[in-house]
């Protein structure tokens, strides 16, 4: 539409009652949500942008694609995008991403998510694992200070699998045995005294001290304090790597030594575990991503929809 005409349909907007101006407003609703959307993706662009083939940062702009600047590069000649290398790059409807990343941020269910987003079950399932691609990859670097590290247990779960290599539970169901098993999850938390919080699903039954260096090793600082319970695993992990660590024993019925407890990481498990039953069961293959969301709500980490739409982009961007 020219200028002229864009003037006259300003000038005859007035003259609308008040349920017409309700339904413009209803109508250009999704076109508002798909400019908000693009603003945020182009808010996530790195600088300098890089191509995601052969990470040469020459480019030039190569036109616009369903709202987004296209770019080829000057090396390789292939074109790309701020989405391109994403697991958002071929998502469609995206000028409702920001009313499903405010149900997420709201901790809706799959199908309540579905229900007030407008669109089919399976595909709100799509989408909430695909944002949590890139959500669950940001994570502190390091932790400092007093951290403290210690482990939950869920049971574990083959929710939506076709093929179960165990006798299916019926509603759930609950361990054939005593005491944590190889039919567990272990999640291992650490968190230091200033609310930086690493995560991770180290395997099934208890923790070890090979698995505490692979996966709670990296994001220590080497002049952090190490708390945890007696368990001896983590005895082990802190005389191998040189960490200094103190530890309270539980079973002793010790609680706290001045500066020496676990009572930030376990309010932690409480809340992850009380916030994980709404989804009435989560499956073991997915639960690393359940961590990264936890670990965005938490705290009012992040609280708008563009912010979490912008974590699941720019970590890749970053990787590159």
């Amino acid at each position: 539409m020219n200028a002229a005409g864009f003037r006259r349909l300003l000038q005859q907007a007035g003259l609308l009652s008040r349920q017409q101006r309700s339904l413009l407003i209803e109508f250009l609703s999704p076109a508002l949500g798909l400019d908000q959307a693009y603003e945020a993706i182009d808010g996530a662009r790195p600088a300098p942008l890089c191509c995601p083939e052969c990470g040469g940062s020459r480019h030039y702009r190569h036109g616009i694609v369903r709202g987004l600047q296209r770019y080829r590069c000057r090396a390789c000649g292939r074109t790309f995008s701020t989405l391109t290398g994403t697991p958002l790059a071929r998502l469609r409807h995206r000028g409702k991403w920001l009313d499903y990343l405010k149900a997420m941020l709201d901790s809706r269910t799959v199908r309540a998510a579905a229900k007030h987003v407008g669109v089919h079950r399976n595909t709100s399932f799509r989408w909430r694992h695909r944002f949590l691609d890139g959500v669950r990859l940001d994570q502190p670097e390091r932790l400092t200070g007093i951290a403290e590290a210690d482990e939950m247990f869920i049971l574990e779960s083959q929710k939506r699998s076709r093929s179960l290599d165990r006798p299916a539970r019926k509603r759930g169901g609950r361990s054939h045995r005593r005491g944590i098993s190889r039919e567990h999850d272990c999640i291992l938390v650490a968190r230091d005294r200033g609310g930086q919080t690493c995560s991770c699903v180290t395997g099934r039954a208890a923790v070890t001290a090979r698995q505490l260096h692979r996966h709670l090793l990296p994001v220590l600082d080497p002049d952090v304090l190490l708390v945890t319970d007696g368990h001896i695993a983590y005895r082990t992990f802190a005389r191998e790597a040189g960490i200094a660590h103190a530890f309270v024993k539980l079973q002793a019925g010790e609680h706290t030594r001045g500066a020496v407890h676990v009572q930030n990481v376990n309010a932690y498990h409480q809340r992850l575990r009380g916030w994980l039953s709404r989804f009435h069961g989560v499956a073991s293959r997915y639960l690393p991503n359940y961590l990264g969301w936890r670990w965005a709500l938490d705290e009012d980490r992040i609280n708008a929809p563009e912010h979490l739409l912008q974590t699941a982009i720019a970590v890749f961007h970053i990787q590159r």
